[in-house]
């Protein structure tokens, strides 16, 4: 009997060791988020940079550790379609859902309180990496 409940014992820590390892492999596998906006600045680059909007946005994005990979003003060009607004943005999130919700947790407020001063318009789309 003793040999039993050993066994038994074994089997279900190494069931529960494997449902943890397969689980961390799993959240590993989650592509990472890129959060890529066009804004339509109306106001000259230091006047955006120095404004209300800017000083929330910045800080925000910092404390969700997302990785600012591209941007700038008047640094994007059409290969093709219409032309670009003059700052384009590009940042990775560690997933699509981290970055779906820094949006959804006050940017979309920001951007029409504060952006509306300084832009006239705002295009943000939430793109899913993949896993190379």
């Amino acid at each position: 009997m003793q040999g039993t409940h050993k066994f038994a014992l074994a089997l279900a820590a190494g069931f529960m060791l494997g449902a943890g390892v397969i689980q961390a492999l799993h959240a590993q596998a989650k592509p990472p988020g890129y959060l890529l906006a066009e804004v339509a600045v109306t106001v000259d680059e230091a006047t955006y940079k120095d404004s209300e909007f800017m000083k929330q946005t910045v800080p925000s994005i910092k404390a969700t550790g997302a990785k600012y990979l591209a941007g700038g003003f008047n640094n994007a060009t059409a290969l093709s379609g219409a032309s670009p607004a003059n700052r384009i943005v590009l940042l990775q999130f560690e997933t699509i859902d981290k970055a779906k919700a820094w949006y959804a947790d006050g940017q979309a407020e920001r951007e029409k309180k504060l952006g509306s001063k300084v832009a006239s318009s705002f295009r943000i789309l939430a793109i899913e990496g993949v896993n190379q």
